[in-house]
C-alpha cells in the first residue's frame, strides 16, 4: 500500500531525472585524446552539467564556451558558461553563439572539438544569417510556439535560419575531428532535430521550411522568403567521417528507471511510451481510457508517459503544456466519475524534466483526487483558467504546482498517473 501518493509520485520524478542526468555517462562516452587541443563548445539546459562532467573526467587540459538559459549556470574550471534567453533567442545567445562558430572555425587537424547538445540549444546558440535580423527571428519563434507547432517543424526553420545549426558548427570545424555528445529531448531521438543539429548533416530543406513558416502563417520578409525558396539557406547535407555524434542520454531512461523503481514498490506499471507529441489537451484525452482501464483492476496501477506536449496560445496567462495537461486530464476524471469520491482514486503529476514548464517559474503539478470540486469550492474554473492558457495560475492558487528548480538536464515531458482502490 501507498501511503503517501503525492510523495511518491515526487521521489518517481526525482528518479526519472536522476536516470537523465548526463553525469552518469559523460566519462564513459568521452573520445580519445587528441594530439592537439580539446575545445569544447555547445549549448542547452544540460550543457553546464556536460561541462562539469567532462572535466571531472577528462585527463588533460580543455577550454570552451557552452550557452545555456537563464539560471542554468554553474561555476567551471575550464569551460566558460554564458547564460541566454530561451525559447525565444536574444543577444546575448547571438553574442555566445558567434564566439562558438569562431573558436570552431580556428580548431586544426589535430584539435578535438567537442560539442555538448541539449535541448534548448537551439534558441540558446542563435546566430542568424545575413538578412535575418534577431527581431525577425524572435518573432518567427514566438509566432511558431505560439500556434502549437511541433518540435521538427520549429527547428527545421531555425535550422535554415541559421548560420551554426544544420550541420553547419560540425562543418566549420574541419579539418578538425568533432565529436558531439548529445541529451536526446526528441520524440523519436531524432538526432538531427535535438537543438537544431548543429553537428548533424541536415535531411530537411529550405523548401520544406518556407513551407511550414506559410502553413502556420509566420511572419516572413521577402528577405527569408528569397532565401529559402532559392537555396541560397540551404543547411549542410554531408559531413566528414572526422565527425560524430552519439545520443547518450534518452527520453527512455528517464521511463525505464521510473518504472524500475516503482515495481519494486508493488505496483502494476503500464508504460505508454515516450511518443506523445500532440496539444497537451488532446493528449490528456488520450490517456484516459487507459485509466478507466486501470480502475478496474485490483492493485494499484502506475501508468506512465512522455514525450512532449504542444500548446496553441490564445490566452494571456501563465502556464505550459504539463499544467495544461494536468488541468484537461482532472477535468476528464471528473466527468468520467473517475475523480471525486466513487471506488477509485487516481494521483498524478505531470511535469517537464528540464524543471521548466512553458510560462511561470514551475516543472509542472501534482493532483489528488476531488482537485475539480476543490477548484469549484475555492470559487475557481478550472474549464475558464484551461481557454485562457492560466493553468499554472489556477494550480499556484490551488497548491498543486511543481517547482523543483534548474535540473540540469532535459529529456521532455514526464507523466505518472497513479490509480489506486480506495480503502
Amino acid at each position: 500500500m501507498i501511503d503517501n501518493p503525492r510523495q511518491f509520485l515526487r521521489q518517481l520524478f526525482d528518479v526519472a531525472v536522476a536516470a537523465a542526468q548526463p553525469s552518469r555517462v559523460i566519462a564513459s562516452a568521452l573520445p580519445p585524446l587528441p594530439r592537439g587541443r580539446v575545445i569544447v563548445l555547445g549549448g542547452g539546459k544540460g550543457a553546464v552539467a556536460m561541462a562539469e562532467a567532462v572535466e571531472a573526467a577528462w585527463p588533460g587540459r580543455c577550454s570552451g564556451v557552452v550557452v545555456v538559459r537563464d539560471g542554468y549556470a554553474r561555476p567551471t574550471r575550464e569551460i566558460e558558461v554564458v547564460e541566454a534567453g530561451h525559447p525565444v533567442p536574444d543577444e546575448r545567445g547571438v553574442a555566445a553563439a558567434r564566439r562558438v562558430l569562431e573558436l570552431a572555425q580556428a580548431a586544426g587537424a589535430d584539435d578535438l572539438v567537442l560539442c555538448l547538445i541539449s535541448g534548448g540549444a537551439s534558441a540558446a546558440l542563435a546566430l542568424p544569417r545575413a538578412g535575418v535580423s534577431l527581431a525577425e527571428k524572435q518573432a518567427i519563434t514566438k509566432h511558431l510556439l505560439a500556434c502549437g507547432a511541433t518540435i521538427h517543424e520549429i527547428n527545421a526553420v531555425r535550422k535554415h535560419l541559421s548560420m551554426i545549426k544544420g550541420g553547419q558548427l560540425a562543418a566549420a570545424a574541419a579539418p578538425a575531428r568533432v565529436a558531439a555528445l548529445i541529451v536526446s529531448d526528441v520524440i523519436g531521438d531524432d538526432i538531427a532535430t535535438i537543438g537544431s543539429g548543429p553537428t548533424v548533416a541536415d535531411p530537411t530543406t529550405a523548401t520544406e521550411a518556407l513551407s511550414i513558416l506559410d502553413r502556420h502563417g509566420a511572419p516572413v520578409s521577402e528577405t527569408i522568403r528569397q532565401g529559402l525558396a532559392s537555396g541560397a539557406w540551404e543547411t549542410v547535407k554531408s559531413l566528414p567521417a572526422r565527425t560524430t555524434s552519439r545520443i547518450i542520454v534518452r527520453p527512455r531512461d528517464a521511463l525505464d528507471a521510473a518504472k524500475r523503481w516503482a515495481e519494486t514498490k508493488g505496483v502494476v506499471v503500464v508504460d505508454l511510451g515516450d511518443g506523445f507529441g500532440r496539444e497537451a489537451t488532446v493528449v490528456a484525452a488520450q490517456h484516459l481510457p487507459k485509466i478507466v482501464e486501470a480502475a478496474t483492476g485490483g492493485r494499484p496501477t502506475l501508468i506512465l508517459s512522455g514525450g512532449e506536449a504542444t500548446v496553441v496560445i490564445k490566452g494571456q496567462g501563465t502556464g505550459g503544456p504539463n499544467t495544461e495537461f494536468a488541468v484537461a486530464l482532472a477535468l476528464g476524471l471528473h466527468q468520467a466519475g473517475l475523480h471525486q469520491s466513487g471506488l477509485d482514486h487516481v494521483w498524478f503529476l505531470a511535469a517537464d524534466t528540464d524543471g521548466t514548464d512553458g510560462i511561470g517559474g514551475h516543472a509542472g503539478a501534482t493532483i489528488e483526487p476531488g482537485f475539480v470540486a476543490k477548484c469549484r469550492g475555492l470559487g475557481l474554473d478550472p474549464v475558464a483558467a484551461l481557454a485562457a492558457n492560466d493553468t499554472a495560475g489556477l494550480l499556484a492558487r490551488t497548491g498543486h504546482l511543481l517547482v523543483t528548480g534548474p535540473t540540469f538536464t532535459n529529456v521532455n515531458d514526464f507523466r505518472a498517473i497513479l490509480v489506486m482502490r480506495k480503502e
